[in-house]
């Protein structure tokens, strides 16, 4: 049908059903009366899997920031400095340095300020967002991320920052201490540095993104950690890794089942990390790029325990 205006209407309008509000699309419903309104969100987050060389290269800037954050809590971290008043100190170099001050996420009720700055039992504090660390928060309003517990010697402080530079993301995790970390956390650590060495280094394009999430479940179970691994009992998540770009949470997802191919021009974000109530969380976090010989690193920062005398 052609209305007074020769306007013809389409037999079909794709639309990004996942993320549309219900009631933007009954109004669209009743706009284009007659149309089949289909859901093209799949086909479109499959487009921005895989990056472009110009993308890369933002994600890439993004990634060198994400390593001065982290270079920011040698100057910063202190012993009695509340978890809070930490983040604000390193937030605001990130502002400095050029961070947008938006983290998109695309799953619905999921929201991020910056990331997870947070320090001994306080990371270990499980959240509502899907992600392996929440922390105990300022209040149940937010119920994820820094709270006013004091940072104390010898306890596992988490920077798992984002870096939103000109719309695009890198997702970033270093673990710091005011003075050594018990033997027993040291060698946790190390074990998840090894989970992501051997992940960089086995994974090419063309195997799915799920065998990557069975790699780690299985190297953290041979290690001792299958009660750690991603979380503890049912707060566990089921991935070790996703995609990033323009949102946090993009195509591929590295989790339980999942079947899609890796591609040369994703941009994938691993996170093996273990969970210890009443101690901390340890591991480690970088944003990769597939390339036909494994993943290639961007972020740079020391990947160990950074011990800092922060007296």
């Amino acid at each position: 049908m052609i209305d007074d205006h020769g306007y013809r209407p389409p037999q079909t309008l794709g639309m990004e059903l996942d993320v549309l509000p219900a009631n933007l699309y009954f109004n669209y419903g009743r706009i284009f009366s007659g149309v089949r309104i289909a859901d093209i969100s799949h086909q479109i987050r499959l487009v921005r899997a895989v990056k472009s060389a110009w993308e890369i290269d933002r994600i890439k800037q993004a990634a060198a920031l994400s390593d001065q954050v982290a270079a920011s809590m040698s100057e910063f971290l202190r012993e009695g400095l509340t978890e809070i008043e930490l983040a604000g100190l390193v937030e605001a170099r990130a502002r400095k340095l050029g961070h947008q001050g938006v983290i998109r996420m695309r799953l619905w009720g999921s929201e991020m300020f910056y990331g997870h700055l947070m320090a001994g039992s306080s990371a270990a504090v499980p959240s509502f967002l899907a992600s392996p660390t929440g922390g105990a928060a300022v209040s149940p309003a937010v119920a994820q991320g820094a709270s006013f517990r004091p940072i104390r010697p010898n306890e596992p402080v988490l920077l798992d920052y984002v870096f939103a530079y000109r719309g695009y993301l890198s997702d970033h995790t270093r673990i710091f201490a005011l003075g050594n970390l018990p033997a027993e956390l040291i060698q946790a650590h190390q074990a998840m540095l090894n989970i992501q060495e051997a992940i960089k280094s086995q994974f090419r394009p063309g195997m799915p993104a799920g065998a990557v999430y069975d790699t780690a479940v299985k190297m953290a179970t041979d290690q001792g950690y299958a009660d750690n691994f991603m979380g503890v009992g049912d707060q566990r998540i089921r991935f070790v890794g996703h995609g990033v770009g323009i949102e946090l949470d993009e195509y591929p997802f590295l989790a339980k089942g999942q079947q899609l191919a890796l591609q040369p021009g994703m941009v994938i974000a691993l996170e093996p990390k273990l969970i210890f109530p009443g101690k901390g969380v340890v591991g480690i976090e970088n944003t990769h790029v597939v390339t036909e010989n494994g993943l290639k690193q961007l972020g740079h920062f020391n990947e160990g325990i950074n011990v800092i005398n922060g007296k």
